[in-house]
């Protein structure tokens, strides 16, 4: 839902304020570029209570870690970006939604080796919880964006999905926690990349509609652990016909709820 109501001669370069939560919380997002939206909510809400430290990899505006604060599944969070445009509004974002005391903001290609990671900021072994939203198109499928920042979000070179993950391995603690949410058709490259370096790997799939099949899905993962896999049973998003949220999605669109499994 947006907020601001621009003049039309500068409307294409005015940010919107979307209401996120019921309101709880507001986040100014390009209009034309990439937006945060369901994913990043249910990323954020996927947080487990307690979280002392979060890291949000590729943060865009910082809507999946400004979720987990608002939710108060995290009590800090650092946002890392590589976006110019991004990484402004996400400061503002911070600073507007009262965060400015439990969020912070790091400039970061994710994909950059470990002196360039840590350089910018990012530590080894850090964060107690770390969440990412990949780009989810390799390089030459699906429809390019014709905004830079946008195609960014949305396509990676080949192998650069490992990149992210190796990135999250180094800078969760031992015992720390992974969150990826992802299209479900690159389930097999992605477990293949946690498997090497985390273990509990646990499989939420998410369909549209009762019956279809999964077309997104939540994966956790606990660094250093053995235990097996779980592949849980898959939620559904919506009824059978309309576009209203199941009951227990709505709740958390709404942000009365969380997402636990």
């Amino acid at each position: 839902m947006s907020l601001d109501q621009p003049a039309d001669l500068v409307k294409h370069q005015t940010p919107t304020r979307d209401a996120f939560l019921g309101g709880r919380l507001t986040l100014s997002q390009p209009r034309n570029g990439f937006r945060a939206g369901l994913d990043s909510v249910l990323l954020g809400a996927a947080v487990p209570a307690g979280t002392a430290k979060l890291l949000d990899l590729g943060a865009g505006t910082g809507a999946a870690g400004l979720v987990a604060l608002a939710l108060g599944r995290a009590e800090t969070a650092l946002l890392a970006e590589r976006d110019p445009q991004a990484l402004a509004l996400a400061e503002e974002n911070v600073a507007g939604n009262g965060f400015a005391g439990r969020a912070g903001i790091v400039a970061v290609d994710v994909t950059a080796g470990a002196a360039a990671r840590r350089a910018a900021g990012l530590i080894d072994n850090g964060h107690d919880v770390v969440i990412a939203n990949p780009p989810f198109f390799a390089a030459g499928r699906g429809t390019s964006a014709p905004q830079a920042g946008r195609a960014d979000a949305r396509h990676m070179e080949a192998g650069s999905l490992d990149l992210w993950l190796r990135c999250a391995a180094a800078c969760a603690t031992a015992g720390g926690r992974v969150i990826v949410i992802y299209p479900a058709e690159g389930l097999a490259e992605l477990l293949a990349s946690l498997h090497r370096r985390f273990g509990a790997l646990d499989v939420l799939p998410l369909a549209p509609r009762p019956g279809a099949a999964a077309t997104r899905i939540l994966v956790r993962a606990i660094k250093g652990s053995r235990a097996p896999l779980i592949l849980r049973a898959t939620r559904v998003l919506h009824g059978a016909e309309g576009n209203a949220f199941a009951p227990e999605f709505e709740a958390i669109f709404r942000g009365q709820a969380c997402l636990d499994w």
